[in-house]
C-alpha cells in the first residue's frame, strides 16, 4: 500500500511555468526566488482525478516545483508559504479525488476548477517521510543546516591530497548555488549541495584569483567560476593556497600597479577597465555588479566616424545624466527641494535590467526571468544603437553605461541569431538584429571601430575623467555633489547593512531593492586619477590645410634622427642589462679619499684627501674641469683637476652632506640637517675662482634628508628622508608639489622615470615603489628579498644594487627578478650609468669600483 504525499494550498498560490522553453531541460535555477535553494530531486508522480503524470519533484527552500516529463505541460511552481498542509496519504484511507473543491476564488494561472490539493507519489516509496520531514521543517523556517562531506570519489586521482574544504556558493546570473568547496594538491573542486546542474566542478590550477572569482585559462576545459564564502577566513585560506600552485605567480595586483602598466602603455585602455571592474568587485556573474564600461562615442549619425574630431567622443569628464544641460538643470532643481537623503539619479548607469536589456538576445532566459517570464515590451528592447544613446541624452530616467561586449568580438549580442520571437514594434516592424549607425557596415565592424575609438588618442587622454567618476574620488562626497554624480542611496556599497535585517521578508525585500536599482562599483581611488602618457601628436582641433608642412604635422623634431638612433640604442642596452661584461675592477679606496682612474688601464691618475671623514658623493661638472665631493664633515669641496688641487669649499650645513646634484648652473646639496640647499654654481666661476656659491634657496624637511634627484630636464627634484618621506620639488619657484608617506625606514635611493611622470623609490623596508608625481599616489609596490641601496631605471626596467653585492634586473611592471648579476662581496651602495645606457660603473662597501659594459 503505496503512501502519497498531500500538499494543501491556500487559492491562487500555484503557478504554472511555461515561459521557459528555451532550455535543453526545462528546470533552471532561474525558476527559484531570490535567496531560495535548491536541496533535491525525486522521480514523482503528479496524480489527479484523471490521470497520473510522470515527472520530477524538486524540493527547495521556498517550493515545490513538479516538471513533468511531457513537454506540452508547463512546470508546477507551489509556494511554500501558502501550504495550509503538508502530509502523507494512504491510497485506502480516503479517496481524495471525491472531495469537494474548497478554492474560494479562481486562480488566475489555473483553471476555476483546479483542486486546492495535490497529490505526488514517489517512485521510491520507502523515500516518502523523509521528503515530507524535509518539506516540514523548510516550510515552517525551522532551522535547517546541510553537513555533509565532499565525495572523495569525485576525486579526478585516487593519489590526490585534500588540503581544505568548506560550505560557499557558487554564484551565476541571478543564481547562487550552495554547495562545498574542495581544494587538494592538484585541483579545485566545487560540489553543488543539490548535484545541479552537474554533480561537480572541477577545475584544474593554473587559475588567476580575483577576490571571490576563479578564472581558468584558455586551455582548460572548465569555466571560471565564482564563489562566494561564508566568512573570511575560508576564502583567504582558499586563494593562498591557490596561489601557491601558481609558476608565475607575482605579488597581488592592486588598482595602482594596474593603473602605472597602464599609464606607461604595457596595456590597453580596454584590459585597464576590465582590471578596475574586477578589483571593485563586478563580474559577469552577478548581473547586479556586471563591469560596466563608458559611452565613448557621441556621433550616431553621420556616414563617416572622425576619430580627429573631438565632437565625435562623449564627455567623458561627466556622467550620462549631466551631458544634457537642459536635464541636468531639471534634475537639480528637483534635487534642490528633496528631503535628505539627496540624489540626483532615480536610476543608476548598471543594473540587472539594463545589463539584460543589451545581452536579451543572447541570454533570453535571464530577462524572462526578471520579467515574469515575458519580454520586455518592444518598443523598450534594444532596438537601435543610436535610439539608445539619444534615451540616455534625453531621458528623464535612463542614464546607462556600456558593458565590455560593446568593445569586444562577439557580435551576438546584436543580432537576434535564435530568432527569438521578440515582439512587433509600433508601426508593426519587428525586433529583430540592433540597428547600427551609418558609419558600421556591419556588426563586425561597428565592434571594430568601437574599439578603436576606446583607444583613441581622444578617450585615452580623458580615461581617467571617466575612471574618477565611476571607481575614484567623484565617487562619493562633495566631489560626487561637485560632479553632479550623486545616485541613490542604497546604490552605494555599505549604505545597508542587511546582516542585521532580522526578518526575512524585509531582508529579500531591501536585496530587491538594491537588486533593482544596480550597485556602485566599490570605490578604488579617493585621489585624482593620473593621466595616461600618450605621443605627443598634433591638436585634435587642428584641420590641416594643403599648405601644411610635414615637419608642422609630425610630433618630433628636427633632430628626431639622431633622439631616435639614441632613444634605440638606450631600448637596446636595457632589452641587453641582463648581460653586463665587467670590464675593470680598481681596489684599495678609502672613505675621505678621492681617487681617480683611468677606465682604459685602470691605473690611478690621482689621489686627494680632504677631510678625515667620509666623502658621501661626488659629480664631474661640465667642461671637465672640475670634480666636486660632500663629506660627512659637512663641507662640500671643489677640486680642479686642471690643477690638481682643491679650489674651494662650501661650509653650508650643520650636519653631514647626504647627496650632491648639479644642474643649470645650480648645486642642489642634501643634508642629514633636515635641509636640500639650492647654491648658484658657475663652473667657469670656478675655475677662475671666481665662485660666489650664493645661495638661492632652503628647502625644509622634517627629518634629515638621505638622497636627492633631479629630472632629466632639472625642473623637478625629489627629496628622500630618513623617515621614508618622498618630497617633490618644482626648481623654478621651490615649492613643494607632493609630499608621500613611503618607506617605513630611510629612503635609499630615487630617480624619475624619462618621463618625469613618475618617481621610483628604494627604502630600508625592502621595498621599491612607483610613485605618480602629478598625483603623489604610490602606483605600485614591490617587495624585494633585501634593501635595494642603489639603481638605474629606464621607466620600465631596474637595475639595482642589493645589500649582499649582487646586481639584480628588475621587470618592475611583473614585479620579478629576471636577472641576477654577481658584483660586489659587500653592500653595493652606488651605480652611475651613462646616457647611452652601455656604461655602468658600480662601488660598493668592500672598496671595490666594477666597471660594466652591456654587450649585444
Amino acid at each position: 500500500m503505496d503512501t502519497r504525499i498531500c500538499v494543501t494550498v491556500l487559492p491562487l498560490c500555484p503557478q504554472l511555468i511555461d515561459g521557459f522553453v528555451l532550455f535543453s531541460s526545462r528546470f533552471s535555477l532561474l525558476l527559484l526566488d531570490l535567496e531560495e535553494y535548491y536541496f533535491e530531486q525525486h522521480t514523482a508522480y503528479n496524480v489527479t482525478r484523471s490521470s497520473t503524470t510522470q515527472g520530477s519533484l524538486k524540493i527547495c527552500s521556498k517550493s515545490v516545483i513538479f516538471e513533468p516529463e511531457p513537454l506540452s505541460e508547463p512546470i508546477l511552481k507551489i509556494p511554500l508559504r501558502d501550504c495550509q498542509k503538508i502530509e502523507g496519504v494512504e491510497e485506502n484511507d480516503r479517496n481524495p479525488f471525491n472531495e469537494k473543491i474548497s478554492t474560494a476564488q479562481p486562480c488566475p494561472l489555473l483553471s476555476a476548477q483546479g483542486d486546492s490539493n495535490f497529490f505526488f507519489q514517489l517512485e521510491i516509496p520507502r523515500k516518502t517521510e523523509d521528503v515530507i520531514q524535509m518539506l516540514l521543517q523548510v516550510s515552517f523556517k525551522m532551522v535547517f543546516f546541510f553537513f555533509f562531506l565532499f565525495f572523495l570519489n569525485s576525486f579526478q586521482s585516487v593519489s590526490e591530497k585534500l588540503h581544505m574544504e568548506c560550505e560557499a556558493e557558487m554564484v551565476s546570473p541571478l543564481v547562487t548555488n550552495p554547495g562545498h568547496v574542495c581544494i587538494t594538491d592538484q585541483n579545485l573542486y566545487f560540489q553543488p549541495l543539490n548535484g545541479h546542474p552537474v554533480p561537480s566542478v572541477t577545475t584544474p590550477p593554473p587559475i588567476r584569483p580575483y577576490g571571490l572569482e576563479v578564472f581558468c585559462s584558455e586551455n582548460d576545459l572548465c569555466s571560471d567560476i565564482y564563489l562566494k564564502f561564508y566568512n573570511t577566513k575560508d576564502r583567504d585560506e582558499l586563494y593562498y593556497y591557490i596561489a601557491t600552485f601558481l609558476e608565475n605567480h607575482m605579488a597581488e595586483h592592486t588598482a595602482e600597479s594596474y593603473m602605472l602598466q597602464w599609464q606607461r602603455g604595457h596595456i590597453s585602455n580596454y584590459q585597464y577597465l576590465l582590471h578596475l571592474n574586477n578589483l571593485a568587485d563586478r563580474s559577469c556573474n552577478d548581473l547586479s555588479q556586471y563591469p560596466v564600461f563608458p559611452w565613448v562615442i557621441a556621433d550616431y549619425t553621420s556616414a563617416e566616424l572622425d576619430f580627429r574630431n573631438p565632437a565625435s567622443f562623449r564627455d567623458l569628464s561627466k556622467p550620462v545624466g549631466a551631458l544634457n544641460p537642459e536635464r541636468l538643470e531639471r534634475l537639480l532643481a528637483r534635487y534642490r527641494d528633496m528631503p535628505e537623503p539627496k540624489f540626483m539619479y532615480g536610476s543608476h548607469y548598471s543594473s540587472p535590467g539594463y545589463v539584460l536589456f543589451y545581452l536579451v538576445r543572447v541570454a533570453p532566459e535571464y530577462m524572462l526571468c526578471l520579467q515574469n517570464g515575458r519580454y520586455d515590451h518592444a518598443d523598450r528592447m534594444f532596438n537601435s544603437v543610436a535610439e539608445t544613446w539619444k534615451n540616455c541624452l534625453e531621458g528623464a530616467t535612463d542614464f546607462k553605461e556600456l558593458i565590455p561586449e560593446f568593445y569586444g568580438n562577439d557580435t551576438s549580442f546584436l543580432e537576434n541569431s535564435l530568432n527569438l520571437n521578440l515582439g512587433k514594434r509600433q508601426g508593426g516592424r519587428t525586433v529583430g538584429d540592433v540597428a547600427l549607425p551609418p558609419w558600421a557596415s556591419d556588426a563586425t565592424d561597428f565592434l571594430q571601430k568601437s574599439q578603436k575609438a576606446l583607444e583613441s588618442q581622444f578617450v585615452s587622454q580623458h580615461l581617467h575623467e571617466w575612471i574618477d567618476l565611476v571607481f575614484g574620488y567623484k565617487q562619493r562626497g562633495s566631489e560626487a555633489i561637485a560632479a553632479h554624480n550623486v545616485f541613490h542611496p542604497v546604490t552605494y556599497e555599505g549604505s545597508i547593512d542587511c546582516d542585521s535585517i532580522e526578518d526575512p521578508d524585509q531582508k529579500i525585500a531591501v536585496l530587491t531593492q538594491i537588486l533593482e536599482f544596480g550597485q556602485t562599483p566599490k570605490q578604488l581611488f579617493t585621489t585624482p586619477h593620473p593621466q595616461r602618457i600618450t605621443p605627443r601628436f598634433q591638436s585634435m582641433t587642428r584641420t590641416p590645410s594643403q599648405n601644411t608642412s610635414f615637419n608642422e604635422l609630425s610630433p618630433v623634431s628636427e633632430d628626431s634622427s639622431f633622439e631616435d638612433l639614441t632613444e634605440e640604442s638606450r631600448r637596446l642596452a636595457w632589452s641587453n642589462m641582463g648581460k653586463l661584461k665587467l670590464v675593470l675592477v680598481s681596489s684599495g679606496f678609502t672613505d675621505s679619499t678621492l681617487k681617480m682612474f683611468s677606465k682604459e688601464s685602470g691605473s690611478l691618475q690621482r689621489s686627494m684627501s680632504f677631510s678625515n671623514m667620509a666623502l658621501s658623493s661626488c659629480l664631474i661638472l661640465p667642461e671637465d674641469a672640475t670634480v666636486v665631493c660632500s663629506s660627512w664633515d659637512n663641507n662640500v669641496y671643489f677640486y680642479s683637476i686642471a690643477y690638481g688641487r682643491r679650489q674651494d669649499t662650501i661650509m653650508g650645513h650643520d650636519d653631514a652632506v647626504s647627496k650632491m646634484c648639479w644642474r643649470d648652473n645650480q648645486l642642489y646639496t642634501a643634508s642629514w640637517d633636515s635641509t636640500v640647499k639650492v647654491w648658484r654654481c658657475v663652473p667657469a666661476d670656478i675655475m677662475n675662482k671666481r665662485s660666489q656659491f650664493q645661495l638661492l634657496a632652503e628647502l625644509e624637511h622634517d627629518a634629515g634628508v638621505n638622497t636627492i634627484v633631479l629630472n632629466h630636464a632639472g625642473t623637478l627634484l625629489a627629496s628622500g628622508t630618513k623617515e621614508g618621506v618622498v618630497s617633490m620639488w618644482n626648481t623654478g619657484s621651490f615649492v613643494l608639489l607632493q609630499q608621500v608617506p613611503c618607506h617605513s625606514g630611510k629612503v635609499h635611493d630615487l630617480a624619475f622615470s624619462p618621463d618625469s611622470r613618475h618617481v621610483l623609490s628604494a627604502g630600508e623596508d625592502s621595498c621599491l615603489r612607483v610613485l605618480d608625481v602629478q598625483t603623489g599616489m604610490v602606483l605600485s609596490t614591490v617587495a624585494t628579498e633585501e634593501p635595494q641601496r642603489c639603481f638605474c631605471w629606464d621607466g620600465d626596467t631596474v637595475l639595482s644594487g642589493t645589500v649582499s653585492g649582487e646586481l639584480l634586473v628588475w621587470d618592475l611592471m611583473a614585479g620579478k627578478v629576471t636577472h641576477r648579476i654577481p658584483a660586489h662581496t659587500g653592500p653595493l651602495t652606488a651605480m652611475w650609468m651613462n646616457e647611452q645606457c652601455s656604461s655602468i660603473i658600480t662601488g660598493g662597501e668592500d672598496k671595490q669600483v666594477i666597471f660594466w659594459k652591456t654587450q649585444f
